[in-house]
């Protein structure tokens, strides 16, 4: 169920919820979102207020930097992770209204380099990345300890026989658009991010895409905060965000809907 683009079970439930609770003046909204959903959520945020709903206040980062946040007590009304382990970090610590999480999207890890200097590369079990680096070469991608994406990014290399030689080599950065400037800059040859990053970046050429099989799925739930379940504007806006007419939007913006 989490996994599909607003399910009948978890919109009925979000709907009915929210339509309990009448819109209040007051509401505030505030939504903590993985840093890889910056682009697009800055024009749904638009949209939303083009609508006549107060602005929403925006927090970009890591996944991880903001369950954490969330864990210490942070304001969030709605939480948005990169992948699954973060929002289960989060309702396991029975901050979330259950009822309300879905995955409606998903990404594709790819291999990016500066756009000047793009060369495909084949990115299979038999490729060696070690070799490609040279001698002082680094891949820029997102911390494994801690960013999804580089959880992605040391299963992808671990299935193509790569992580051993490869990890001593990476760039760790604190999200995933870190790992890109840092590929913008020229200061690293070779970058893993998702594809939409990729397209959003002048500065970058995907070279290549990390096969499905090589990773988990890459799907981004997101749920409204157990302190925000009396919040109609949270409520309305994951509605929003989550609905048929969103569709469009995630797309342009390089999402796959979740089937």
């Amino acid at each position: 169920m989490r996994r599909r683009f607003f399910t009948t079970i978890a919109g009925a439930a979000l709907l009915a919820l929210g339509a309990a609770i009448p819109a209040r003046a007051q509401d505030t909204l505030t939504v903590f979102a993985a840093a890889s959903l910056t682009d697009a959520m800055r024009d749904f945020a638009q949209a939303w207020q083009a609508r006549g709903n107060p602005a929403p206040r925006l927090s970009f980062a890591a996944s991880s930097a903001l369950a954490r946040q969330i864990e210490q007590g942070a304001p969030a009304d709605l939480f948005m992770s990169a992948d699954e382990p973060w929002m289960d970090y989060v309702q396991q610590r029975d901050l979330v209204v259950n009822a309300t999480r879905v995955s409606p999207i998903g990404n594709a890890l790819v291999l990016v380099a500066p756009a000047d200097q793009a060369r495909p590369v084949a990115l299979g079990r038999d490729t060696n990345l070690a070799a490609l680096l040279g001698p002082q070469g680094r891949i820029a991608t997102g911390d494994p300890a801690h960013v999804p994406v580089g959880r992605y990014a040391q299963a992808a290399l671990t299935w193509m026989g790569q992580w051993d030689a490869v990890s001593p080599r990476l760039a760790r950065a604190d999200n995933v658009r870190s790992a890109l400037l840092l590929v913008e800059r020229g200061e690293a040859p070779y970058g893993i991010v998702y594809s939409t990053d990729a397209a959003a970046s002048r500065g970058v050429r995907v070279v290549g895409t990390f096969p499905a099989e090589s990773h988990t799925p890459i799907t981004y739930p997101f749920a409204l905060m157990r302190r925000a379940q009396g919040n109609a504007q949270a409520r309305a806006f994951l509605a929003f965000l989550t609905g048929p007419d969103s569709a469009g939007t995630w797309r342009r913006f390089g999402f796959a809907l979740a089937r």
